[in-house]
């Protein structure tokens, strides 16, 4: 008895909360096996409901299209081990073509997918393919035309392609675009992509990974930023991974006022970080809260700061920096170079967590106790101080230095938490120096036990 308006509303209703619980883009398909006029409304109503048939390598693709009317397609699959027959079958209707996700793909295989991708797919608005890293892949530059209007996300994993800048010079609606795991042979210097990124009014998410930190840029041939700097309006989420030099080319040509989600992966410093520094202060939109985290484990070392969001609030950004490295000392380094690069950033944190699982390292921690301090320095609102097991007695011999000479490393302090294995072992972190030093200044510290679960 309801009216088909009011039928195709609880239709939309059913449809977007299947998808978001069972990652189903088919739930159409229980609709209209119910009754006659269910299945005319359904399919008079393609656009309202955004009907799409699935396509993979296990399904086959003649029974599928021969069954239901023709909606437009999504491909989608691990292709590894599977024959492609079926991909390469919908792949040739090109006009009806929306999204393609196929993981996995291998040389053989991308040999046979892009044969038959060498038109354009005028309706394609999602394209992501992922190679094994070591499948030594690339796109021909007649992948899809050099042409993709309608394109709206592009991703590319451990697969180079020398073409992409015409690509995305017709892909001006493009709104997420990551290009990961890029070998030598797919560089793209940071000035040149400034320049291609400049055309993506639109996009919102950016991601750029380099496979190894060989891709760095020619420092001789390096040219300096220019005077205007090109603005990415839209932009919200950068992931960066590689080295720092290419990180600093990058941002010294770049503003990006609404960024909130920033995280980057540095394999190898330049120490100099002066443009990456700059770059910070003048993104409005990088606000910390009220905490940070910094971590040092076997294998690498990172530094978290949740972001308060003007878009959502607080909770959704992130500022996040992690280094790949092995040792102790190159660990504390970096940390301290990302600390003291991102200070601006770290004026509203009153809450510093230290954790380490670094009990394996048998070093001599007072030749460290400059690098600590140095990490520390730029928390000068910093409240409260909760130290880890590890992290404790590596850390006490630096803050007895800093109560003896450096007073101003975390002049706020109130509260330092330890985490120890036993209370009886509180007696053993000498901090009395720092403790004794900051009570003589009227800077009262309270010291207890902080348990970390």
């Amino acid at each position: 008895m309801l009216h088909d308006d009011v039928l195709l509303a609880i239709f939309d209703f059913y449809v977007e909360e299947d998808q978001e619980e069972k990652e189903s883009i088919e739930a159409w398909q229980t609709l209209v096996h119910v009754c006659r006029r269910w299945r005319s409304l359904v399919f008079a109503s393609p656009r309202r409901l955004d009907l799409r048939l699935v396509c993979t390598a296990r399904t086959s693709a003649r029974e599928t299209l021969d069954v239901w009317p023709a909606f437009p397609l999504e491909i989608q699959d691990d292709i590894t081990t599977k024959r492609v027959d079926n991909i390469i079958s919908v792949l040739k209707l090109r006009d009806r073509v929306c999204k393609i996700d196929l993981d996995g793909v291998t040389k053989s295989k991308m040999e046979q997918v892009s044969l038959v991708m060498q038109d354009p797919f005028p309706d394609l608005t999602d394209l992501r393919l992922g190679a094994d890293p070591n499948a030594a892949l690339q796109l021909p530059d007649s992948f899809l035309g050099g042409s993709a209007p309608r394109l709206r996300s592009l991703i590319l994993e451990f697969i180079p392609f020398p073409a992409l800048p015409k690509l995305l010079m017709s892909a001006r609606q493009l709104v997420l675009l990551h290009f990961l795991g890029i070998p030598d042979s797919g560089y793209i210097s940071p000035e040149a992509m400034v320049t291609y990124l400049s055309m993506l009014t639109s996009l919102e998410s950016l991601s750029l990974g380099f496979e190894s930190y060989q891709s760095l840029p020619d420092r001789d041939s390096r040219p300096p930023p220019h005077p205007t700097r090109t603005v990415l309006s839209a932009l919200t989420d950068f992931d960066y991974i590689g080295v720092s030099t290419y990180l600093e080319d990058f941002v010294a040509r770049v503003d990006i006022p609404q960024l909130d989600d920033l995280k980057i992966t540095i394999f190898e410093i330049d120490f100099d970080s002066t443009q990456f520094s700059q770059f910070i202060s003048r993104t409005p939109t990088l606000k910390a809260r009220d905490e940070a985290l910094v971590e040092l484990y076997r294998g690498r070392a990172r530094v978290e700061i949740p972001l308060f969001s003007q878009i959502t609030g607080p909770g959704s950004g992130l500022f996040f920096v992690e280094f790949p490295y092995d040792e102790f000392d190159e660990q504390l380094s970096a940390l301290a170079w990302a600390c003291k690069s991102s200070s601006s950033l770290l004026s509203t944190v009153e809450t510093l967590f230290i954790c380490d699982d670094l009990h394996h390292f048998r070093l001599d921690d007072e030749e460290l106790d400059g690098e600590w301090l140095e990490l520390l320095s730029p928390f000068t609102t910093v409240k409260e101080l909760f130290l880890s097991n590890g992290a404790v007695h590596r850390i006490a011999p630096a803050l007895r230095v800093a109560g003896r000479e450096i007073q101003e490393v975390l002049p706020t302090l109130k509260h330092i938490g330890l985490e120890v294995n036993h209370p009886s072992l509180l007696g053993d972190v000498d901090v009395e120096d720092f403790y004794d030093a900051r009570r003589l200044s009227n800077f009262k510290i309270e010291v207890s036990l902080w348990d970390r679960s």
